[in-house]
């Protein structure tokens, strides 16, 4: 909004220091501040609202130290995070932009989501919240609304990389050839559906291709796969983020260290020159993302101001279903979602956690009966952060480590840039 405002007085009025909000970078960092202003003052305001309406946090006896003292805490502090997002996106950004669009749908859609199993858990005091098959069809229907968007809007294109001429003669000698200037870009975008790999040099995986592969389908049939792998990912990254959310400070910090990688992700990838330099691909107007992104992590990080030990709110799952709805669909839109296995794998871990301690408890009451397996779990407690409380382990020890590790993956995430 107020980029349009001051894009109009310089262009109309030639008022000095108008012209500022034409550059990324300060619309990012204003986005920032803004966002960390909202939370931490109007988060203030909310957790005395919500005190008051006594939306409490219901908490079962787990055995876990520390946990009746949480008794009571305000929940739904998910308002805190959704409004201190949407707020200064949009303040700052080109709102208008497909890729702002796609990102506001997604906070707001699964914000909503989250809200209601938080409402049902609290006021009509049904622990179970919303049903699981509910929660599944949401995302799902998230997922259905992403990957036609992407696939389908005209403005969701990227600029392909043409070799210079020397570069395609590969019959020259190496000792006549000339040296050879960096890559350029098509001067027209097009419709793909190409994505990055990590790790490999020709760097880039084609879902048409893949589609075709698979399934021996034309390329307007590629929809077909790409469709449910957006699916997947979106409700494989939101139900992380919600698993992960279980003792204080965690989601919200390892999604701001998220958060952080996602936006040099995505300036990179919106930016020609260093798009060219590190061998991606070029994605016009996805820069803008970087608004978003930043307040994205101002919210995260001034959520934690309430959110650390001792927590005076809960995100509930308001927030958690939306930053990692949020974390999936902004990879898609960078073409980075195949990096999310190493960028998310804390929310990997905690959901593995769950998965394995589920199916081995089901393996060994099947072969020693159930008593056995009540007494040798693969796990003392999952998600994994519990077991480690169950280990004697102090919360805030907990949560340091796992920010360390979130911090190490992000680095290697980078790395996997240059490593081709």
């Amino acid at each position: 909004m107020l980029y349009y405002i001051f894009d109009f007085l310089d262009k109309h009025y030639n008022i000095p220091g108008a012209g500022v909000f034409q550059y990324i970078s300060f619309r990012s960092a204003m986005a920032l501040v803004a966002s960390l202003i909202i939370s931490l003052i109007f988060g203030k305001r909310i957790i005395g609202f919500i005190q008051k309406q006594q939306i409490g946090e219901s908490i079962r006896d787990l055995g876990l130290q520390g946990q009746n003292e949480k008794q009571g805490t305000p929940t739904m502090g998910g308002i805190i995070i959704i409004l201190s997002i949407v707020l200064p996106t949009l303040l700052f950004s080109k709102v208008n932009t497909i890729y702002i669009i796609i990102m506001l749908i997604s906070t707001l859609w699964l914000g909503t989501l989250g809200f209601l199993d938080d409402y049902i858990k609290v006021f009509k005091k049904n622990k179970a919240g919303l049903k699981g098959k509910f929660k599944i069809i949401g995302q799902i229907g998230l997922g259905l609304i992403v990957g036609i968007m992407v696939y389908t809007h005209p403005d969701i294109v990227i600029r392909e990389r043409v070799l210079s001429t020397a570069s395609q003669l590969g019959a020259i000698s190496v000792h006549q050839q000339a040296p050879l200037k960096s890559p350029k870009y098509a001067r027209h975008s097009t419709k793909s559906l190409k994505t990055n790999i990590p790790f490999l040099k020709n760097n880039e995986l084609n879902y048409e291709t893949l589609n075709k592969t698979i399934f021996g389908l034309p390329a307007q049939y590629s929809w077909l796969l790409f469709i449910p792998v957006v699916i997947l990912i979106i409700t494989a990254v939101s139900n992380g983020a919600n698993i992960t959310d279980g003792i204080d400070g965690l989601a919200a910090g390892t999604s701001a260290i998220i958060g952080v990688v996602l936006g040099v992700l995505a300036y990179v990838s919106g930016n020609m020159i260093f798009a060219d330099y590190l061998n991606i691909m070029y994605l016009p107007n996805a820069g803008e993302l970087v608004v978003f992104i930043a307040a994205f992590i101002g919210s995260c990080i001034g959520f934690l101001w309430y959110n650390t030990f001792p927590a005076q709110v809960f995100m509930g799952d308001t927030g958690s279903l939306a930053l990692g709805g949020i974390i999936a669909v902004f990879a898609i839109l960078i073409r980075k979602e195949l990096l999310l296995p190493i960028l998310c794998g804390v929310f990997v871990i905690e959901n593995a956690s769950v998965i394995m301690q589920v199916v081995y408890f089901k393996i060994m009451r099947k072969r020693h009966g159930l008593e056995y397996a009540q007494q040798h779990r693969l796990f003392k407690m999952a998600p994994l952060h519990h077991h480690y409380q169950k280990q004697g382990f102090h919360e805030s020890k907990i949560v340091i480590r796992f920010f360390i590790i979130g911090i190490a993956l992000g680095a290697i995430t980078l790395i996997t840039l240059k490593l081709q």
